[in-house]
């Protein structure tokens, strides 16, 4: 059926439009053109009877045509959402390749020159224009601005796409990212098609072998990764980790009188926090993860494995610390539980298309959870939960809720304009930052950013 070009002369929020029209490019490998529109699902502030709507159109990198962030409706409202003021972002791109074709997996590599997406630029103009709203032009503008994406991505190859029984779609992938010095940095992602611009899980890879790193490629000479637990890359998790200077004496003492202190992860993804708290820090881990197909990626792809220090259940962490703080102990496939920790770690997310990502969960801020988790904590133990607020009341609402069970709170902002690590102390317990004598402390200082540790506030 035809295309009505006449349904696009007026902005309609969240409506979205995807079509192929023939190459115009003979020099482009692909046959046909994908068209996505996407209006903003947000009303525009009128100061006038008739405001004119902002409009902006954006040429899909080459290769990554397939990647969620262009492909999805999704990861097109993220684009638009982050171009400020935009009520309509046309998205033009080759059309994607079909998973399992012959020419698939392609490997992204960031290309050197933009000429072939210039004269595309060039041959699409005309198109573009009959896209915007009817009274785009009224106020004398004259061309539709180009946005261009960029980010750290220097070359990317998808590993395997499958899908989860609770969080959906998902992907692993090997990348190359531009770095501010020489050296050259390798990362292994876990992505979400349900938030697709958000990267889930990530964690730095080295070749299997030992190699110069000015021969290695993304998708070449057959070569293999293996993941480097010893380090923590995703921007939140260090501060996370950091968190555990509040509480540096109480796990010496643990440490001296033979007990290894004991860490509760509620999400645990790749599972390279699980992986750092025992690898580099001594714990002894329970990770509870609520979709199957998520832990075998982890321990498939990202080094994760089930051993004397690290256990792995799958289950809602809701429900396991409310079971446990009723003095049940027992959960399937894990056996009975020490129902005490000296840190309980949250990181667990939704998210929609309209909101984007909010973390933690809505049904997650519950007095009894909060009343479940403070009851299964050692009496100097730790609350800490990664927090990504949609607005400054959501925040502000999740700290008076915890100010109803714990006694003391405390934050570190990560410094990315988007996440927060709120720290909860079940008793009163005086700290020992900067405590040259606590061993503790100077371990987790080799082991991550003092910075971070530095820059705890009480709230």
């Amino acid at each position: 059926m035809a295309l009505d070009i006449s349904i696009f002369e007026t902005i309609q929020p969240s409506r979205f439009v995807s079509f192929t029209i023939p190459n115009p490019n003979p020099s482009l490998s692909s046959p046909l053109i994908r068209i996505a529109v996407l209006d903003s699902p947000i009303h525009p502030t009128t100061t006038s009877a008739s405001p004119t709507p902002n409009v902006a159109a954006m040429f899909v990198p080459k290769h990554r045509e397939s990647d969620w962030v262009f492909s999805t409706e999704s990861g097109h409202l993220q684009l638009l959402l982050t171009s400020p003021n935009i009520q309509r972002l046309i998205l033009i791109g080759q059309q994607p390749i079909i998973a399992g074709s012959s020419d698939s997996p392609s490997v992204y590599r960031r290309p050197i020159d933009s000429e072939s997406k210039s004269s595309l630029e060039v041959m699409l103009k005309p198109l573009v224009i009959a896209l915007c709203p009817k009274n785009y032009f009224e106020n004398g503008n004259l061309e539709v601005p180009i946005l261009s994406y960029e980010d750290s991505i220097v070359s990317s190859l998808v590993l395997e796409k499958c899908v989860g029984n609770f969080v959906g779609e998902m992907l692993v992938e090997d990348v190359e990212i531009e770095t501010t010095n020489q050296e050259r940095e390798f990362r292994r992602r876990l992505r979400f098609n349900r938030m697709p611009n958000l990267v889930q899980t990530e964690i730095r890879i080295v070749p299997q072998t030992a190699i110069c790193l000015d021969s290695v490629e993304i998708g070449g000479n057959n070569l293999d990764f293996k993941p480097d637990l010893g380090v923590l890359v995703h921007v939140y998790l260090v501060p996370m980790v950091a968190s555990l200077a509040l509480i540096g004496p109480w796990i010496d003492e643990r440490v001296k009188v033979g007990f290894r202190p004991r860490a509760l992860c509620l999400g645990v993804g790749g599972g390279a926090l699980v992986g750092f708290l025992k690898t580099k820090l001594g714990f002894q881990v329970l990770g509870i993860e609520v979709d199957e197909e998520v832990l075998r990626i982890a321990r498939k792809y990202f080094g994760l494995e089930d051993e004397d220090f690290i256990q792995l259940c799958l289950g809602d962490g809701m429900e396991l610390m409310e079971k446990l703080a009723h003095g049940d102990g027992s959960y399937e496939g894990v056996g009975h539980i020490d129902p005490q920790f000296d840190v309980i770690m949250v990181d667990l997310d939704s998210s929609d298309l309209r909101n984007g990502v909010i973390a933690p969960p809505l049904e997650f801020i519950r007095k009894d959870v909060l009343l479940a988790a403070r009851s299964i904590l050692s009496k100097s133990g730790i609350f800490v939960i990664n927090v990504i607020p949609p607005t400054r009341l959501f925040y502000e609402t999740l700290i008076n809720d915890f100010r109803e069970v714990f006694s003391e709170l405390y934050e570190i902002d990560v410094g990315n304009d988007e996440n927060f690590v709120l720290i909860a102390k079940a008793l009163p317990v005086a700290s020992s930052i900067g405590d040259s004598e606590n061993n503790f402390l100077k371990i987790l200082r080799q082991a991550i950013s003092g910075a971070y540790m530095d820059s705890i506030k009480r709230i």
